[in-house]
């Protein structure tokens, strides 16, 4: 997978060749476990931004990436009816999802209406998985979630893609941001390999940092973690 091979949405990556969206690390649930005082309307922002996914791509295929849920012991009845509402705003756009496990969701098989899988394989070779895991599925690339990347510039932080050549053992992986705006992020500027938690990243001075701004409709590419440790 080249940068050529993907486009940069929103919070989320859509693979030409494959006619897919891939999201990954939705959490819902979280606003809904949160100690807040006033309401955090987690289910209409996320069917906001998907819808405006939808709307821009019109893809075949939606794969979630892992981590659907946010609480690992129970789901909420307000949680399953936006699980509900996620997935019926899918087919209702005329794709198929595919909810692909994280380890946030040990209760995702008991409450979704939709087959749950460990990974996903894409026609071309490319695999969808969380990341949380070495991969039980043989790839030509992976696409994963879990560390919730973003990078900060001039005092922002901004949710971003992280495309290696070889990430992973001479293998592409393109790594997404979380879905839900309610995750703050970990700042990848100066990471290193070992401060990944996801074993998809053994080598990551390589790893570019591709930032979508969807206010100024604009995809921002940067050069790679090992050299931008020494600017930013």
């Amino acid at each position: 997978m080249s940068r050529s091979e993907f486009v940069a949405g929103d919070r989320g990556v859509f693979l030409p060749a494959d006619d897919t969206l891939v999201v990954a690390d939705i959490h819902l649930g979280r606003a809904h476990a949160s100690n807040v005082e006033f309401p955090l309307n987690e289910r209409q922002d996320t069917l906001d931004r998907l819808g405006a996914l939808l709307g821009r791509f019109e893809p075949e295929t939606v794969v979630f990436a892992g981590d659907v849920l946010h609480r690992f012991d129970a789901v909420p009845v307000p949680v399953r009816e936006s699980l509900d509402a996620v997935v019926s705003t899918i087919h209702d756009a005329g794709a198929e999802p595919v909810l692909v496990r994280g380890n946030h969701d040990r209760q995702l098989d008991r409450v979704a209406s939709e087959p749950v899988h460990d990974a996903h394989k894409l026609d071309s070779g490319t695999v969808v998985c969380h990341g949380h895991e070495e991969p039980g599925e043989t790839g030509d690339r992976y696409v994963v979630g879990h560390d919730h990347p973003v990078l900060a510039v001039e005092g922002r932080r901004h949710p971003c893609l992280l495309y290696g050549a070889d990430a992973y053992d001479g293998v592409p992986v393109l790594m997404l941001p979380p879905f839900t705006t309610l995750a703050p992020g970990v700042v990848v500027n100066g990471m290193r390999a070992r401060d990944f938690d996801s074993p998809l990243v053994r080598r990551a001075g390589g790893l570019h940092p591709v930032v979508r701004d969807s206010d100024a409709d604009e995809t921002l590419r940067f050069p790679p973690l090992g050299e931008l440790r020494q600017v930013l």
